[in-house]
């Protein structure tokens, strides 16, 4: 549920006397479903919203109701604030800047020194530290091909760097993990996948539009299918290294091993993926258990020694 459509619709309805369902779907492009939703929420709010049927039917606020600016609490306009300054951070376009406005009409001058430190107590940055800098560029075309519905081409590398053209249907940008998504109905695989945008290379947008067809988000939640393959190995770490090894496990995981090493109960999956993390600490690492992991590692090492060798 978009914060600041909700802003809006409380917005639009002190503005006009009744406005339908649709013309509400239309005007933020999404369902009628979904605007009943928003209207929900809006009157659990505490903002009474009535709905009439029939012909010249729809959504108004009741009469003789004035919003009062302290139908939001301290913390609810903190909240709003903090979670629309985190977007701006990630997503530019003026909706953003005018929802940010709305939010901050509502703020009396009592109570704004109050609401900015709040604000302030938590900052959430979605921008990365380093690497591709230039994917604002295709967040921004892939968000124009959503709002008209129109097709994307491009290139992407995929697993073992092969590179495919593919055609997509446009459903949705997702940011997980600092990465950015794109979900949508591949033409070339007949089905919806995700795309990694880091790995899209050439996209273009189409000029014919598609009809939308019926979609479910994607799953991203991979946490109970980590429990049925992950396994947990036994790595011998050197302090240095530490801290890393903490991204990906529990400081209870870690037992001391001498003054300079601990013992680390290691969350694995026997995949590249996760044989790159073992090489990525070096020689401040050593796998103990088990032997089969242990066995390939060292083959491996064998591999890249040779490519220095030759």
């Amino acid at each position: 549920m978009k914060v600041d459509r909700l802003v809006s619709i409380i917005m639009i309805l002190l503005d006009k006397e009744r406005i339908g369902a649709q013309e509400l779907a239309d005007m933020f492009e999404v369902s009628p479903r979904t605007i009943y939703r928003d209207i929900d929420a809006i009157n659990m709010a505490g903002i009474p919203v009535h709905s009439t049927s029939g012909v010249g039917g729809g959504f108004e606020i009741m009469e003789r109701y004035k919003i009062d600016r302290k139908v939001f609490s301290t913390d609810d306009l903190s909240a709003l604030l903090m979670g629309l300054s985190s977007l701006s951070g990630v997503m530019r376009g003026d909706e953003l800047v005018h929802a940010l406005a709305k939010v901050k009409s509502f703020i009396p001058a009592e109570r704004a020194k109050d609401i900015e430190l709040k604000t302030n107590q938590i900052c959430i940055d979605l921008s990365p530290w380093m690497g591709n800098r230039n994917l604002q560029s295709c967040v921004d075309l892939i968000k124009t091909a959503l709002s008209e519905k129109r097709r994307l081409t491009f290139a992407y590398i995929a697993h073992h760097g092969n590179k495919t053209a593919r055609t997509v249907e446009p459903y949705q940008l997702v940011l997980k993990n600092s990465h950015w998504y794109l979900h949508g109905y591949c033409q070339e695989r007949n089905d919806f996948r995700l795309f990694r945008l880091s790995r899209i290379s050439d996209l273009r947008m189409q000029v014919e539009t598609f009809t939308p067809r019926d979609c479910q988000k994607p799953n991203l939640d991979f946490a109970e299918i980590l429990e049925t393959i992950q396994t947990k190995i036994k790595i011998r770490i050197h302090k240095s290294v530490m801290d890393r090894v903490l991204d990906f496990c529990s400081y209870e995981d870690f037992s001391p091993d001498d003054d300079e090493h601990y013992i680390v109960s290691f969350p694995f999956i026997e995949n590249e993926y996760h044989y790159n993390i073992l090489f990525s600490f070096g020689d401040k690492c050593e796998c103990l258990e088990p032997l089969h992991i242990r066995s390939e590692m060292k083959r491996r090492i064998r591999q890249i020694a040779a490519v220095y060798e030759s």
